[in-house]
């Protein structure tokens, strides 16, 4: 199936922040309740070994959607963890619902971040969950160049695959967005309001699940994406999908140096 980059709605600038946050909201929960990014984890540990690091960037948090039960896997195979969470949009409601379940990892990063131009402040593996595909491939790969710039692992992750059952699934996301709503932490009425008397958010999710779907790169589209980087020569990259959770997860990984496994 071809590529193709339409617009999603959340990233419109013009688009309600409040409507921004239930959409983030609701794909927050699902990743948490699900664990979609169980199998992360193990490309995760093997990225911060990899680059000598235990802290961690997330670059396009949205809601911080997955990271509470990855954290929870991860912090105690990684010493010492902290994960900065940051986005050009951030849900900051959420986010610092996140940071407090586990002060000790998470903190967030009070200004907007730009995922293709990095603060240096900000240091450690670099992640992106299920953002990487908002991306033109000329951004994309500014993404990466940024990292390689600043000798930083990266690690990126997407849930959904560039594929008819994939888009047949998100086509159907507003059946899970009404299911799920009233369970959807913290209690808003607005949400409620959005979702059932106005369906704005079972709406905007299908929308812009099936353009995800559309717009998601492929793990060797993603490693071709290296292979032009000014200095990325000096990085070891791996692309696949991994296994073993309730659904697969595209991925890819660069860090600096040889590789250890090899």
């Amino acid at each position: 199936m071809r590529r193709f980059h339409l617009f999603e709605i959340e990233d419109q600038p013009w688009f309600p922040a409040f409507l921004r946050d239930y959409m983030t909201d609701f794909l927050r929960s699902v990743s948490d309740w699900m664990h979609l990014f169980e199998p992360a984890v193990p490309i995760l540990e093997k990225g911060l070994q990899a680059a000598g690091e235990t802290k961690i960037v997330d670059l396009a948090s949205g809601g911080g959607g997955g990271w509470r039960k990855v954290a929870q896997d991860l912090a105690p195979r990684v010493p010492g963890l902290r994960v900065t969470l940051t986005d050009l949009y951030p849900n900051q409601t959420a986010l610092a619902r996140l940071a407090a379940s586990m002060p000790e990892v998470f903190s967030v990063e009070a200004q907007p971040v730009n995922a293709m131009a990095v603060p240096p402040h900000l240091e450690g593996l670099r992640t992106q969950f299920l953002s990487f595909h908002h991306f033109r491939p000329a951004e994309a790969q500014r993404i990466l160049q940024n990292a390689v710039d600043h000798r930083a692992a990266i690690a990126i992750f997407e849930l959904q695959q560039r594929s008819i059952g994939d888009l047949i699934k998100f086509a159907l996301s507003p059946l899970n967005v009404l299911l799920t709503t009233p369970f959807i932490r913290p209690f808003r009425l607005g949400r409620l309001f959005w979702t059932y008397l106005i369906p704005v958010v079972p709406l905007c999710v299908m929308w812009d699940g099936v353009v995800s779907v559309l717009r998601t790169y492929k793990p060797d589209e993603m490693l071709a994406m290296t292979d032009n980087l000014a200095g990325g020569g000096g990085y070891v990259w791996k692309s696949g999908v991994a296994q073993g959770g309730k659904a697969p997860v595209p991925y890819l990984l660069g860090y600096p140096g040889a590789d250890r496994d090899a």
